[in-house]
C-alpha cells in the first residue's frame, strides 16, 4: 500500500508508549503514514490499531532486526520518508559498587546502537526516496551533566555528537539529522525519580508538547542541530560555544578544520 498523495510515511522506534506513540498520533492526524516499533508487542499492537497504523516487533539494540523491520516497513507503505529514532531507557545505576555490567550494555545497546543502527538502516529508503528527515531522542542529558545516572548521559551526549557530524556529511543527501533534547518529560523513564522531581517542584513536560516539537524538527530544513525542550518554552536549536582556534608557532591564528574535515580558508 502506498501513502495518500502529499502525505509521507514515518518510522518510529520505541514507538509503543511515550513520545514515540504521541508523535505516532499526531502524524496520523495531520494525514501521515506511520509503522510503530517496539518490543513491547501488547502495547504497539493497540496504538497500530487505534491510529490505522502498522507494528512491527523490533529490538533496536539487534541491527539485524533493526535492518529487517526497516526493510519491511518500507515495503508495507512502498518508501519511508520519516524517521523517529525514539527508543532509549535510563541506565538506572551510577559507578562503582552499583555498577552494573549487564544494564550498561543494555542502556547503551538501546540508547547509542538504537540510533546508530536506526540510521544506517534509513539511509537507503531515503535515499529512494531523494531525501527525507531523522530525528533522534536524546535529551537535555545529552547537553549537561546527569550525576545520577551517568551511563545515560554518556549515552545522550553520543547521540548529540553524532547527529552533529552526521548534520553536514548528509545534506548532499537531502537528508536531515536532529536530535531532539527534551528536559523532564511525563514519560516512563521519569517513573524512578518522579517522586523527587515533585518534592523538588520540577515542572514536567506534557508529552503532548514534546509531539508537536518532534513534528516542528521534521518539518525544519534545519540539519545537526539538538533542539531542546523546556517545560514552559518553546523547543529552541541549542547553541554551542565555539571552540577557540589553534594558533600557530609565532602565536597567529592558524586554518581550523570544519566539522566536514575541508581545511578553511
Amino acid at each position: 500500500m502506498t501513502a495518500a498523495s502529499g502525505s509521507k510515511v514515518a518510522l518510529i522506534t520505541g514507538g509503543a508508549s511515550g513520545f514515540g506513540a504521541e508523535v505516532a498520533r499526531q502524524l496520523v492526524r495531520r494525514g501521515d503514514r506511520v509503522v510503530v516499533l517496539d518490543v513491547n508487542d501488547a502495547d504497539g499492537a493497540a496504538l497500530a490499531a487505534e491510529i490505522g497504523g502498522h507494528y512491527l516487533h523490533c529490538d533496536v539494540s539487534d541491527y539485524e532486526q533493526v535492518l529487517a523491520a526497516t526493510a519491511a516497513a518500507e515495503q508495507i507503505h512502498g518508501g519511508l520518508d520519516l524517521f523517529f529514532l525514539n527508543a532509549g531507557v535510563s541506565s538506572g545505576f551510577t559507578f562503582g559498587p552499583d555498577f552494573d555490567l549487564a544494564r550498561y550494555h543494555r542502556a547503551n545497546g538501546i540508547n547509542l546502537d538504537g540510533v546508530v543502527y536506526g540510521v544506517q538502516a534509513a539511509l537507503p529508503p531515503l535515499a529512494r526516496r531523494g531525501g527525507g528527515s531523522i530525528v533522534c531522542t536524546a535529551s537535555m542529558a545529552g547537553l549537561t551533566g546527569t550525576a545520577f545516572d551517568p551511563v545515560y548521559g554518556a549515552n545522550k551526549h553520543a547521540v548529540v555528537g553524532l547527529v552533529r557530524a552526521l548534520g553536514p556529511a548528509l545534506a548532499p543527501q537531502n537528508v536531515t539529522v536532529n536530535a531532539f533534547c527534551p528536559g523532564f518529560a511525563e514519560t516512563k523513564i521519569i517513573v524512578d525519580i518522579r517522586s523527587v522531581l515533585d518534592s523538588s517542584g520540577v515542572p514536567i513536560i506534557p508529552v503532548e508538547k514534546a509531539g508537536a516539537s518532534v513534528l516542528e524538527i521534521f518539518d525544519s530544513s534545519q540539519t545537526g542541530q539538538a533542539w531542546l525542550l523546556q517545560a514552559g518554552r518553546d523547543v529552541m536549536t541549542y547553541r554551542f560555544r565555539g571552540i577557540p582556534g589553534p594558533l600557530s608557532d609565532t602565536g597567529a591564528a592558524a586554518s581550523p578544520l570544519d566539522p566536514t574535515g575541508v581545511t578553511l580558508p
